[in-house]
């Protein structure tokens, strides 16, 4: 299972009023599919060599960074779109496959997906029977 780790979170939900329009939280959706999980980020603009995505223990870190090359002589009209550095962070569960994540940027989306580990997918146990016949039953375990 991924869990969602962003200690900032709160205080830039409580600074949003006086930052104006400018955010600095990079959207994500995540979903389970069959034995992976996906994680999509929403990162428009971002050159995709600016994109750095690391693993630290449990902790899936993802950096983007945007900028705005303005020319001498530029008059800026409006400026809303945020620009610096973009971090986020996950934090995986124990039944998630560090060591074989893989990721993809497409289309402003930075797709990630992380594999349920080998030991935590379903697996059938076999159970004996007390009438001493010693019969197996077998059951299903789930662990994730």
């Amino acid at each position: 299972m991924l869990v969602r780790f962003d200690p900032f979170r709160d205080l830039d939900r409580l600074a949003q009023p006086w930052a104006g329009n400018r955010s600095s939280v990079m959207p994500i959706d995540a979903y389970r599919r069959g034995d992976r999980f996906v994680v999509h980020f929403d990162v428009p603009g971002i050159d995709s060599d600016s994109l750095e995505l690391t693993v630290e223990k449990a902790v899936l870190s993802v950096r983007a960074e945007r900028r705005w090359q303005r020319h001498e002589g530029d008059e800026v009209l409006v400026s809303e779109r945020p620009q610096g550095s973009f971090t986020r962070q996950l934090l995986l569960g124990e039944g998630l496959d560090a060591e074989h994540i893989e990721a993809g940027y497409d289309n402003g989306v930075l797709t990630v997906v992380v594999p349920v580990a080998e030991q935590a997918k379903p697996r059938k146990v076999a159970i004996s029977s007390g009438g001493g016949r010693g019969e197996a039953i077998e059951a299903s375990s789930t662990a994730v």
